[in-house]
């Protein structure tokens, strides 16, 4: 997440993450609106942490580059919920 963004707008871009992410990864989730918030705020701790650390960029810039990052981060998190739990 960019530096300086109120922790409300996490949630706002974690809950938009987890739902996009949720359309692009196949398969019927039934998380619920604070379930698909949590797994976006994480998605989007585990997308910045591989944007930074893994990929050695610097932080994405604004509301548009953390969105992304937190849905491509979001898909990593959905995979490996479905994989645990061993749902389709």
């Amino acid at each position: 997440m960019p530096e300086g963004l109120n922790p409300l707008y996490w949630i706002v871009i974690g809950l938009l993450a987890g739902a996009i992410a949720g359309w692009f990864v196949p398969g019927r989730e039934r998380n619920g609106c604070i379930g698909t918030t949590l797994i976006g705020v994480a998605g989007g701790l585990v997308g910045g942490w591989i944007w930074t650390e893994l990929l050695g960029r610097d932080q994405a810039g604004g509301f548009l580059g953390a969105l992304l990052i937190a849905v491509l981060g979001s898909a990593i998190v959905l995979l490996v919920l479905r994989a645990v739990a061993g749902r389709d």
